[in-house]
């Protein structure tokens, strides 16, 4: 199945649009973090300047011995500096009080002591003022006055402070917008010149490359860059030249691979009819022929089943493994009977597969692996003749730390060292001569499409292959 084209995203959409709500949101945060100190301070300093206006009247009621005979328009030009109702001076037990003629005894009171100068008490008292003090509330604040032990208290309405607090707060938004604003065109400008625009750029090279993966002037010209950015293009850059070139040897390839399976397929015929006339001339009575009639034979099949190897292995399917639940045992007797193991007259087959064994693989593609391993170890122990006494083919399965684990191993002559040098490897890892060396190769793929893999493990006697399944596969 085709997957689906991508596209490049737009300016502010993919890492754009999410870098731009990476900076907002970033700056929004700060701004409020900053904020919140900053409104606390400003109330704590409007509230200071009111308690020092009440501090100068605490000395004006200290220095005059009775406050009743201070003149009414001194008193009320003292609270109309501070804004006040009333202010309350108390020392040494004693309390003295002036107060507004016209003023009203509060209903509700909030306390605002500016002793405690903690920030956490200042950023609550002006979360309180912001969202609680635009109704009638009165606010007493209370303050140390000039000599030890006296008190300065200042009752007022609580919404001038929370006026001149909205005030101050819309400022402070203007500014963070400007200031947030700016930033954050800078450091979308820098940051997309650092990192978006190498990624876009990394992204378009790799939808366009990809749609024409042969066209050699779309491969990525890489920048001087020593950060990761830079390694990336390298990367890129080698990783397309390589598709290219693969790209291009495949096609030359298959262009080969054509051209030989005809010609293959012609010699095919052409020794078909060969073996057809060598059939006939086996039948002939002159001592010579009948000497010379059997080997002729039996290369002729040998080229036969080269030829007919060669095609099988171009027609193979790089169709994905189907997994479904499969009996091992079942499976590996139906291998060995298509192998001709099954009722050999000279060979024992045993089947050490657990009975019950499920796994999750291809049925298909894994019966080819245990044809081909099982069909080698026959013609090894068929070659060595009466070479090996008591010839055996065994199949055994355990489970370690790798997972499954299914051995196919023979008490055959083993492999020579030329096969041993070349395992795995199309038509140069054959163990007997004549062969094509494409069981293994072929096993060994299948084996790897599972997630598997196929060794060869070194043993005294005879040959041993493993098929190593991961865990997964293994069905409870």
């Amino acid at each position: 199945m085709t997957a689906k084209r991508s596209v490049l995203p737009g300016w502010f959409s993919g890492l754009s649009i999410k870098l731009i709500a990476t900076i907002v949101g970033v700056i929004f945060t700060v701004a409020v973090v900053v904020y919140l100190p900053t409104i606390a301070n400003y109330r704590a300093s409007w509230l200071d300047d009111r308690l020092r206006i009440g501090v100068v009247a605490a000395r004006v009621l200290d220095a005059v011995p009775d406050v009743m005979a201070l003149p009414r328009n001194l008193t009320d030009r003292l609270l109309a500096s501070a804004g006040a109702d009333a202010i309350v001076y108390r020392r040494e037990g004693q309390s003295q009080l002036i107060e507004r003629a016209d003023a009203v005894t509060p209903t509700l009171a909030v306390t605002a002591d500016m002793r405690q100068r903690d920030y956490v008490t200042l950023i609550m008292g002006a979360l309180d003022t912001l969202f609680s003090g635009g109704g009638t509330r009165t606010l007493r604040i209370v303050g140390e006055g000039d000599f030890s032990e006296s008190l300065v208290e200042l009752l007022m309405p609580e919404r001038p402070l929370r006026r001149d607090m909205l005030e101050f707060s819309r400022n402070i938004v203007l500014v963070s917008l400007l200031v947030a604003t700016f930033t954050a065109l800078a450091l979308y400008l820098v940051v997309s010149r650092l990192f978006i625009f190498p990624v876009r750029r990394l992204t378009a090279n790799m939808l366009a490359y990809r749609r024409a993966p042969e066209n050699a002037s779309l491969i990525i010209v890489p920048s001087t860059r020593r950060d990761e950015i830079g390694i990336m293009e390298r990367e890129l850059a080698a990783m397309e030249t390589d598709i290219f070139s693969m790209l291009r040897q495949r096609r030359h390839l298959a262009d080969l691979g054509l051209a030989v399976a005809k010609i293959n397929h012609d010699l095919r015929n052409t020794l078909t009819s060969a073996q057809l006339l060598s059939d006939q001339v086996a039948t002939l009575d002159d001592p010579k022929v009948q000497r010379l009639a059997p080997r002729l034979v039996t290369t002729l099949d040998r080229a036969i089943g080269f030829a007919q190897s060669v095609l099988d292995y171009g027609r193979e399917s790089a169709a994905p493994p189907v997994p479904a639940p499969i009996d091992l045992r079942s499976l590996i007797d139906d291998a060995a009977f298509d192998a001709r193991l099954v009722g050999h007259p000279s060979i024992a087959f045993v089947n050490g597969a657990p009975a019950g064994l499920r796994i999750n693989v291809d049925g298909g593609q894994f019966a080819r692996v245990f044809l081909n391993l099982l069909k080698n170890a026959r013609e090894a122990l068929e070659a060595s003749g009466t070479a090996i006494p008591d010839p055996q083919v065994k199949v055994q399965v355990e489970e370690n730390a790798d997972g499954l684990a299914v051995s196919v191993i023979d008490n055959g002559p083993g492999l020579p060292p030329r096969a041993r040098d070349n395992l795995f490897i199309a038509f140069e890892g054959s163990a007997r001569a004549g062969g094509t060396g494409l069981g293994l190769a072929i096993a060994r793929e299948l084996t790897e499409a599972h997630g598997g893999r196929l060794i060869f493990v070194d043993v005294p006697q005879g040959t041993r292959f493993d098929v190593i399944l991961p865990s997964a596969v293994r069905l409870p």
